[in-house]
């Protein structure tokens, strides 16, 4: 008798070991990656509109980098090159638009070949990184560049002052902004951090197509205007209103599309509340009683730390088990 096995229609359904995370939907690792690109298009228009077409060159060396990067790496390693799933695409643009304008391309490129070989394949390649590739890279710039991490350019104008963002000038000369530019976007700060008009409108569309769940942006809005009216309520006169929190800084950018990567968030529905809570109180912590005027990437950075533990520990018990 034959030890081999004749394949039947039964037989041809063999599992797939893939990597995490492990969800049913609709959407492909590729369609997703590329629907998420299309929504950072109206914060990208507002980003050259605010600041120039000059920035252009900001947001193609980082995208051709990290494609260029991806691609030696999976080549080197023998892998099939998978830059055309839109992943390398991704990192790359999200990491241009935290950077300031007229930020150097050098650098810009430095950063990006750290936030995918470095905060993506050490780690393994995509699906197995723990932290925002994305932010890696922005802190590698934070750690590497702090002088040209922190020189800002004003909408519109050819100079460039330092320290010329909201919350920069709260926290080191004690003068508010008023809120409607930091909602259009006519104001200081990165390049794909000012308009929260524009970052809503692309939010708002992976919600509504389901590519990002409501759970993580809606966590850490309610927790950024709790917290934010916790010491707002303490000291009225030295501290905004809570809607400064919210337009202010990254907050907007890494609530839409940084906190809710799918590799390096919660998957399970109590986690992602916690992790949106704990993001929002680290963010109002760093921006009132650290040294810094922005703690976005920092906190983002901490509790992705945080999310196998959350993950463990809030998964909903088996069928027919106890909890």
């Amino acid at each position: 008798m034959s030890d081999e096995i004749t394949e039947t229609p039964q037989t041809k359904n063999r599992l797939e070991l893939t990597t995490s995370p492990h969800l049913h939907n609709n959407w492909s690792t590729q369609k997703a990656m590329w629907m998420v690109s299309a929504a950072l298009l109206p914060t990208t228009a507002a980003a050259l509109i605010f600041f120039g077409w000059t920035q252009i060159d900001i947001l193609l060396t980082g995208i051709l980098c990290a494609v260029g990067t991806e691609a030696l790496i999976q080549k080197l390693r023998k892998q099939p090159v998978t830059v055309g799933d839109g992943s390398a695409v991704l990192t790359g643009w999200l990491l241009a638009l935290t950077l300031p304008p007229d930020f150097s391309p050098v650098s810009t490129g430095i950063g990006v070949v750290v936030a995918v070989a470095i905060g993506k394949h050490i780690f393994g390649g995509l699906g197995y990184n723990i932290f925002n590739p994305a932010l890696v890279g922005r802190a590698f710039l934070q750690a590497a560049f702090p002088v040209e991490m922190t020189t800002w350019k004003n909408p519109n104008l050819v100079d460039t002052v330092t320290s010329a963002t909201p919350l920069g000038a709260l926290k080191f000369d004690a003068v508010t902004s008023p809120l409607a530019p930091m909602f259009f976007g006519n104001t200081g700060g990165s390049l794909g951090e000012t308009s929260a008009l524009a970052l809503l409108a692309g939010g708002i569309f992976l919600m509504a197509v389901r590519i990002v769940n409501w759970r993580i942006p809606a966590a850490m809005t309610i927790g950024i205007l709790f917290f934010g009216s916790l010491v707002w309520r303490v000291n009225v006169q030295d501290y905004p209103s809570p809607l400064y929190h919210l337009l202010g800084g990254g907050f907007l950018l890494g609530a839409l599309f940084m906190a809710t990567d799918w590799v390096s968030s919660p998957v399970t529905r109590r986690g992602m509340w916690i992790f949106g809570f704990g993001i929002s109180l680290i963010v109002v912590v760093i921006r009132v009683f650290g040294g810094l005027p922005e703690g976005m990437m920092y906190a983002i950075l901490i509790m992705n730390a945080f999310v196998p533990m959350i993950d463990r520990y809030t998964r909903p018990a088996v069928f027919g088990a106890a909890p």
